[in-house]
């Protein structure tokens, strides 16, 4: 007798399952013309399609373990859709996210052109004033499933010059080292930035970590020269605010 199979979609994982229950990547090739990316962007603009899916389109193929679609849905749910777009270094875009070295170049790069046509524009760049500006501009932290430390850099106007996830994982002092943190503000030019860090856990109360490592940035910004203004906890429903010292 025939094997009866079907396809089944699962946000943007695309699986394919026979009677045997036994689960297979679906390639590109294998969908309907109509549900493929690239063919979906031609017949009706990029505006139809899903983040995951224009990411697909960057990235044009899987690995041996993965397929596209699977992969840039994976990313944009580990990564974040601000976090992945303001990423400047392949290496650890790679390493962070399993992924081979070309593609992280090629979704860098895609960032940068972003960038550098988006900073064209007049107010192009976000003002953060609080520690709700700081909440409002990093929404794609709120849901995700990792613990993700990111830098806000800022000029002297409190505009975003340079956005950067610094580290993953659960955050620490052995993890957080100031040269990490206070590099990219020394690249940028940044004359003051925002640490902010989220917990999957929905709880945006500070440990006794957080306030270990603020205090000691604190005192490694004053050295250099370089405020750090903030320290914020974002959680889904909220967030907790460490070191006020905004300039109005």
């Amino acid at each position: 007798m025939e094997q009866i199979q079907k396809y089944v979609l699962r946000d943007s994982d695309l699986l394919f399952t026979s009677n045997k229950s036994k689960q297979y990547i679906l390639k590109i090739r294998d969908l309907p013309t109509d549900d493929r990316p690239r063919e979906k962007m031609l017949e009706h603009g990029p505006t139809i399609l899903s983040t995951s899916e224009l990411l697909a389109v960057i990235l044009g193929t899987g690995t041996k373990t993965e397929g596209v679609l699977e992969m840039s849905a994976r990313i944009m749910k580990e990564y974040g859709e601000k976090s992945i777009i303001s990423e400047v270094n392949a290496n650890t875009l790679s390493k962070n996210l399993d992924i081979p070295i070309t593609k992280a170049c090629q979704i860098v790069a895609c960032g940068e052109l972003g960038r550098r046509f988006y900073k064209r524009q007049e107010g192009g760049l976000a003002t953060i004033r609080n520690a709700n500006d700081v909440y409002e501009y990093l929404k794609d932290m709120r849901s995700l499933p990792k613990e993700q430390l990111r830098g806000i850099y800022l000029n002297t106007h409190n505009k975003v010059i340079h956005d950067e996830v610094i580290s993953m994982g659960t955050i620490n002092s052995n993890i957080v080292h100031p040269r990490e943190v206070f590099r990219p503000a020394i690249e940028y030019g940044a004359v003051a930035m925002i640490l902010a860090h989220n917990h999957p856990s929905g709880v945006a109360s500070p440990s006794d970590k957080d306030l270990e490592i603020t205090e000691q940035l604190i005192k490694a910004g004053k050295i250099i020269g370089i405020h750090l203004l903030d320290h914020v906890i974002v959680a889904k429903e909220g967030f907790i605010s460490i070191n006020a010292k905004y300039d109005d």
